[in-house]
């Protein structure tokens, strides 16, 4: 069944909308609080954002998810997650409000930027109650229908919420009082989210609780010797280890590329503010198109081919693209480079996904997983802090654009040289549309 076909089929569940409904309310909220966010620290004019800056706000906004998100599972999995979602929105909430008070009062130091790194480590709270809770409002049949489409679709309500944000940016004016207005809007659209949580019941969410769960203290002791026993049961199997490199590659990629367009959009395309960050959103909306694309095409290219030789085509076409599309450095082209990379990464991802799947086994998968997404928050953050020593102001680096260009060549012939050493992988028999990453850029 298609993407949209698994869409209308889970949306049927009364249960399932509700929950359905605080998840795309929520992550519509984090697009508009991090385009108020982003915005504010990157396109302000009466700064020139440098490239260090740029690294230490995806620091930031990404290593929550990494550093937070395995651990957790371990309060998900003791508190109802009912009020998981509730009590987490509302402090959203007022971190949001407090945010853009202290963006009105023309507070943006230490205390600005440490509200806004609670809020999104909150966040990852948020985001693992909503996967916990999912197996209680859908039946154990649609179950991979509802992981398939919910968070792809709660990707793009953050998409839209970026595009509102945007707005309300432009309708604010480029001084801190028009970022104040999109972060209270993201404020108001959290509590939102929390009000639309109570339409499910207190213990509607699970946990089922077990008396023999450990406690807290050996709970987090397990994930990490979890996560160790994950990394050394991914060097173990080949087709895994291979799969999640070329993931932390891709994203090496996309980190370079999305700096380099911030700077770009910033110091170069423009002279930054309501300009810049307008052109910049062009970008990502272009990128976010673009792993609409790699998430719909992928399923149907791979019942056609194997995975390995999908892979191969995809990242052929990302060291053609980024040459014929990012080396002249046009904003009009700019923008179609994204689309590229977009349907590069999200297509990557989606295969490497299904090459995990099959290749580690069932009693280790959620300690890979974790390992994976740490990889696949960590090397964005890597990646931006490389460029930022590399990539001028201006973020006019031919060198940096080939060197990306060379990445891909150098995968894809890896990929090929594999695939015609090795028995191809059969396909699936079916394959639904796979999740979006939690972060954006180009």
């Amino acid at each position: 069944m298609s993407f949209f076909g698994d869409l209308r089929v889970v949306v049927r569940g009364p249960r399932f909308r509700r929950l359905f409904a605080t998840r795309l309310i929520s992550q519509f909220a984090d697009g508009v609080y991090q385009a108020g966010l982003a915005g504010y620290v990157f396109f302000s004019p009466e700064q020139h954002t440098t490239a260090g800056e740029v690294a230490m706000a995806f620091a930031v906004l990404l290593l929550p998810f990494s550093i937070v998100g395995p651990f957790a599972g371990v309060f998900i999995d003791r508190w109802s997650r009912r009020q998981v979602l509730l009590v987490s929105s509302l402090v959203k909430a007022a971190l949001a409000v407090l945010t853009a008070l202290l963006v009105s009062a023309g507070s943006d130091g230490a205390v600005f930027f440490a509200a806004a790194l609670v809020l999104l480590s909150i966040n990852r709270f948020f985001l693992s109650g909503l996967s916990a809770g999912l197996p209680h409002v859908v039946p154990r049949e649609r179950l991979m229908m509802a992981n398939a489409v919910t968070p792809t679709c709660g990707t793009f309500a953050a998409f839209i919420g970026a595009g509102a944000g945007t707005g309300l940016r432009l309708l604010g004016g480029d001084g801190p009082l028009g970022t104040a207005l999109v972060l209270f809007g993201a404020g108001v659209a959290f509590a939102l989210a929390g009000l639309v949580s109570l339409t499910l019941g207190r213990r509607e969410l699970g946990p089922d609780f077990d008396h023999t769960t450990p406690e807290v203290r050996e709970a987090v002791h397990h994930v990490v010797n979890g996560l160790v026993d994950g990394a050394l049961h991914i060097w173990e199997r080949r087709p895994a280890r291979d799969a999640l490199l070329t993931v932390a590659g891709i994203r090496f990629v996309f980190g370079v590329s999305t700096l380099m367009t911030l700077l770009l959009y910033n110091n170069t395309f423009s002279a930054g503010g309501v300009a810049g960050l307008a052109g910049f959103s062009v970008a990502l909306a272009a990128s976010g198109l673009g792993f609409f694309l790699g998430a719909i095409a992928t399923p149907t290219a791979t019942a056609r081919m194997s995975v390995g030789a999908w892979i191969a085509v995809l990242l052929g076409c990302g060291a053609a693209a980024l040459p014929l599309f990012a080396l002249p450095f046009s904003s009009a082209l700019f923008p179609v480079a994204g689309l590229a990379l977009g349907v590069v990464s999200q297509g990557v991802k989606v295969s490497v996904d299904t090459l995990v799947q099959r290749h580690v086994d069932d009693a280790y998968r959620g300690r890979v997983f974790s390992v994976y997404d740490m990889l696949f928050n960590g090397t964005f953050v890597v990646a931006a802090w490389a460029a930022a020593v590399t990539v001028p102001p201006s973020g006019v680096s031919p060198v940096a654009v080939v060197a990306m260009s060379l990445l891909y060549a150098v995968m894809c012939a890896v990929w090929i040289l594999r695939f015609r050493t090795s028995p191809p992988t059969s396909a699936p028999t079916r394959q639904s549309a796979p999740s979006l990453p939690p972060d954006h850029g180009l």
